[in-house]
């Protein structure tokens, strides 16, 4: 657990200063009328992903708290299974962006982990399948005016009409 622990804060930390010298290809800093430059929100939060990792490393330094003390495995056999079940839901849900869209992915994914995964009841996880990607939707496309990839054209019907409640 211990050697997890540092290993895990030390790649995190490299990972983080690549994205932060990766988000300077854009301004970084506020652009008077405009606002935030567009690499803005990726370098301060990889900028605060640092510090925390910073503070792990330091934490596994003095010795803590209970993981860096402990000399166990970082994953058991239950562990293992469910990273590989939540990592394998990732690359599904990666796999149908281009497919079935942005918000149809986070859609299977979302009642995939909380129905499969989660064992919650069919209801709350077709609603929170159901709401999460509507929502995601006004906001992204709506309040902000990004647009996600939206899949293959069999898509466009249901695009259609939640443009015609934006516009």
């Amino acid at each position: 657990m211990r050697v997890g622990e540092i290993v895990t804060a030390g790649f995190l930390a490299l990972l983080s200063l690549y994205l932060m010298w990766k988000s300077t290809e854009l301004p970084i800093g506020y652009i008077a009328g405009r606002g935030p430059g567009g690499g803005a929100w990726p370098f301060w939060l990889s900028a605060i992903m640092l510090i925390c990792c910073g503070c792990i490393a330091f934490n596994w330094w003095r010795g803590s708290n209970p993981a860096a003390q402990s000399d166990e495995p970082v994953l058991d056999s239950h562990g293992w299974r469910t990273l590989l079940l939540v990592g394998g839901g990732i690359v599904g849900f990666v796999a149908l962006v281009n497919i079935i869209s942005m918000y149809g992915a986070i859609a299977v994914f979302l009642f995939y982990y909380t129905f499969i995964l989660g064992r919650h009841r069919l209801i709350l996880s077709l609603s929170i399948s159901l709401i999460t990607p509507i929502a995601l939707f006004f906001f992204f496309e709506g309040a902000m005016r990004i647009t996600m990839p939206s899949g293959l054209p069999f898509t466009d019907p249901v695009f259609n009409i939640l443009y015609d409640i934006i516009y």
